[in-house]
C-alpha cells in the first residue's frame, strides 16, 4: 500500500512538471480562492453535472497542453464536474475560438473536435471574425480573472481535493492518473 502511494506521489510530482502554454510577463502572485472563479467565470460544463466536486479549468483554445488535459480528463468525467473556461492569452484566434466554443450548441462535441485538431497541428476549429459582444466580454472577463489569479500559463486547474477538502491549483497538463491523484479521487 505504501508503494502505491509512493508511486502515485512520484507520478504526480513528475506530472506537475509538465509544461503549459505561458503568457509573457506573468505575475508571480498565488491563486485566489476557488469561489472567485465559481462566481465570476463563464465557461461550459462537462462530466457529472450533479457532482458536488467541480473542477475549474482555465484554458486557451490555441494551447496544445490544454488539449492533452481535455483528453486526460475524459475518463474522470463520470465522477467529476469540469467547467472549462476559455481565456485569450496566446493570440487573436484564441478569443474567437473560445467564443465559438461558448456559443456552440454542443460545446463538448465542439471542444472534442477542436482539441483533436489542435493536437493534430491543424489549428483547431474555424471561428467567425465577428463575435457577439456579450460572448466577447465573457472571454475578456475570463482573461482578466485568469490574470488576477496570478496564473502564468494554461491550462490552469483549480479544484477542491476530495480527500483533504483543500483547494488545490495546478498549472500545466496532467495525465489521467496524476489528475485523479490531484483531485483526490480513485484512478479509473
Amino acid at each position: 500500500m505504501k508503494f502505491t502511494y509512493f508511486a502515485l506521489s512520484i507520478t504526480l510530482a513528475m506530472a506537475l512538471g509538465l509544461t503549459g502554454c505561458s503568457k509573457p510577463d506573468a505575475p508571480a502572485t498565488l491563486a485566489q480562492p476557488y469561489e472567485t472563479i465559481a462566481a465570476q467565470a463563464k465557461g461550459f460544463t462537462v462530466g457529472a453535472l450533479m457532482s458536488a466536486q467541480t473542477v475549474y479549468v482555465l484554458f486557451d483554445p490555441q494551447c496544445p497542453h490544454c488539449g492533452q488535459l481535455w483528453q486526460a480528463s475524459a475518463p474522470l468525467q463520470s465522477r467529476v464536474k469540469f467547467m472549462w473556461i476559455p481565456v485569450s492569452i496566446i493570440n487573436a484566434k484564441s478569443g474567437r475560438q473560445g467564443a465559438a466554443l461558448l456559443s456552440a450548441g454542443n460545446p463538448v462535441e465542439a471542444m472534442t473536435a477542436h482539441e483533436k485538431s489542435i493536437l493534430a497541428g491543424t489549428g483547431g476549429m474555424s471561428a467567425p471574425d465577428s463575435v457577439p459582444r456579450d460572448i466577447e466580454l465573457s472571454i475578456q472577463k475570463n482573461t482578466a480573472l485568469f490574470n488576477s489569479l496570478g496564473a502564468d500559463s494554461v491550462p490552469y486547474i483549480l479544484a477542491r481535493n476530495a480527500n483533504t477538502g483543500l483547494v488545490v491549483s495546478n498549472t500545466g497538463a496532467l495525465d489521467t492518473l496524476a489528475l485523479a491523484g490531484f483531485l483526490g479521487i480513485a484512478a479509473p
